[in-house]
């Protein structure tokens, strides 16, 4: 909770930095509100150099004071969590709130969502490093910091906490989710003080009522926005791509970006900073078809390109902006509803497509509008975008620029196999046994002893061989074990198997899930065990090996790839004596 207290205090700091540099810089007067700077002419030239100079500023900060600071601010989070064991250095604390608010406030078309999840990630992870604690409970701190930023400066706790878990956490667990819970309940209660209460974009819908027809075509909306999605998340990653070509140092790439975003703040003014006025006139109806389209085309370039140049800032700002546009010009086309009806459509269905993370662009719609009788033709969007996207693109916007620096990354959830099968389902209940008293060397056919999965062995594929050998008494109580490769050469002088018996050893339960069996194997270095009774440990009921483990696996891939009919609407029998055959 008090994470959740000081990413509420880090959330209101950084936007009224913003709110300071863009009045500086645009409209030479020291203020604290959020304004766009294309509300009010400027010169050409001011809107020109402006951004350039920003991007100037953000270079010398990444290259003298952390490379960090580069970029949106998510991927950077999501790789603290799953390469750096969720530490992150104080400086990017510091840093990374001030490169965003320097790149927008000198114009720059991001949001500050993406640096205040880095800045309340870096709070929280500060401050569990002085903890000791083990990296998963820092990952628990980290994320609460980042998802209490977004919750305080969204209004959006419950948007904020999806968030968490569909993009940072990778896990549904109660040990990081109350947690986060935790910390987004008091970053919203400090939001009222320190920013207002209500929702951002307030929208008044009397009497909503959505036809059949308008949720069919919310089908098509959410499609629109998912290819919108994929070329807005393609045209971010050529643009990466051709700056990497450039034959200049990185430093210099952002002020290169900046004079995209100067050029496309001549072409359409209010396209510059985080544009939540634009959002609010899309959101409610009174945005102009010049503004629609201006909006739809040039922040969705001047955002593409100057994001690939490695400035700073956050995505879902202009996420929203875009996909308002987008539903607001569908709203032309598509049949009427109220109005704004079709920009909050449209506004889901590219937060889906863009973050594939449906839930959460169906929660933040919501929570930025409170327009709660669109739940359903939302849903709809968001999900046909999503299945869009994830058709058509291998990776999202958020996790493209971890697995281009040679990471694996995979926000889908399934179940664990080995979380659901136990050592009694997958062992081999009847292995070659010996007594301690038995002669060595043993007779040659123990080597041959083989363990067969359940079900028996693949057409072509051997079993494998027993790996270690239970040594039990008489009346079949376990008193160790004896590894094959000491049967095989044992030491010098021994003459039973009680000299070279390993004693106590490591034993399994028969109910325990074959995950917990593969952590036992991992910390003990071993890959075979003896499993014993439930209330008996002593009494060996059978053998469990490495090769076992995968049987949980290959239940999951036969699940997934084998099919069949179990049932169909006809029954064939064999032909009788006394007549046809009977369908």
């Amino acid at each position: 909770m008090p994470i959740g207290a000081l990413g509420a205090v880090a959330a209101w700091a950084l936007l009224r930095l913003i709110g300071l540099v863009t009045h500086l810089v645009f409209f030479q007067t020291v203020g604290f509100s959020l304004v766009g700077p294309g509300s009010d002419p400027h010169p050409a030239w001011l809107v020109l150099a402006a951004p350039v100079a920003g991007g100037l500023v953000i270079g010398l900060m990444a290259r003298f004071g952390s490379e960090k600071i580069r970029g949106h601010g998510m991927p950077e989070a999501i790789e603290a969590i799953l390469m750096r064991r969720s530490t992150v250095e104080p400086r990017v604390a510091v840093l990374k709130p001030i490169s965003a608010a320097v790149s927008i406030g000198t114009g720059g078309p991001f949001g500050a969502e993406g640096p205040i999840i880095m800045t309340g990630g870096a709070i929280g992870s500060i401050l569990a490093q002085h903890l000791h604690l083990s990296a998963d409970e820092r990952k628990a701190l980290m994320v609460s910091g980042a998802a209490a930023g977004m919750a305080a400066t969204f209004n959006s706790p419950l948007a904020s906490v999806l968030l968490a878990v569909e993009v940072l956490l990778f896990e549904w667990r109660p040990r990081s989710f109350l947690p986060v819970v935790a910390a987004v309940a008091a970053a919203t209660l400090l939001r009222v003080p320190l920013l207002g209460e209500g929702p951002i974009f307030p929208i008044a819908f009397a009497d909503l009522n959505v036809s059949p027809l308008a949720t069919i075509f919310c089908v098509v909306a959410g499609v629109l926005g998912g290819l919108l999605a994929v070329a807005v998340t393609a045209l971010v990653y050529i643009s990466e791509d051709t700056f990497a070509r450039l034959p200049i140092h990185w430093m210099w790439w952002p002020a290169i970006g900046g004079l995209i975003i100067g050029i496309g703040g001549l072409i359409e003014p209010r396209a510059l900073g985080v544009g939540y006025d634009v959002i609010g006139e899309l959101l409610s109806g009174h945005a102009t078809m010049g503004l629609i389209v201006g909006i739809l085309t040039v922040k969705s370039l001047i955002w593409g390109l100057s994001l690939g140049s490695g400035t700073s800032g956050g995505v879902l700002a202009p996420v929203f902006m875009i996909g308002a546009s987008l539903g607001a010009l569908e709203g032309h086309v598509f049949p009427a509803a109220a109005p704004g009806f079709w920009a909050i459509v449209g506004l889901a269905a590219v937060v889906g497509g863009v973050m594939r993370s449906p839930l959460t662009g169906v929660v933040f719609s919501l929570e930025l509008t409170h327009v709660w009788p669109m739940l359903l033709p939302l849903l709809v969007a968001s999900a046909a975008a999503y299945g869009t996207s994830a058709l058509l693109l291998r990776r999202s916007v958020l996790t493209e620029k971890i697995a281009r620096r040679g990471h694996h990354l995979s926000c889908e959830y399934d179940v664990d196999p080995l979380e659901v099968l136990r050592a009694d389902e997958v062992m081999h209940a009847r292995p070659w046994t010996l007594a301690a008293a038995d002669l060595l060397p043993p007779p040659a056919d123990v080597f041959s002893a083989e363990v067969p999965r359940r079900g028996g062995e693949p057409d072509g594929q051997l079993a494998p061989l027993q790996p270690l050998f239970p040594v039990i008494d008489d009346g079949g109580t376990l008193l160790g074990i004896v590894p094959r490769r000491l049967l095989r050469h044992p030491p010098e002088g021994a003459a039973t198997v009680a000299e070279i018996m390993i004693v106590p050893p490591l034993v399994v339960g028969v109910g325990e899930t074959l995950r917990t069996i593969a952590s036992r194997f991992a910390q003990a270095a071993v890959a075979a065990a003896p499993v014993v009774d439930r209330t008996d440990p002593t009494r060996l009921v059978g053998l469990i090996t490495v090769e076992q483990l995968l049987d949980g696996h290959l239940r999951e891939h036969a699940e997934e790839h084998h099919r069949e009919r179990p049932l169909t609407m006809t029954r064939r029998r064999r032909p009788s004596n006394s007549g046809p055959a009977l369908r």
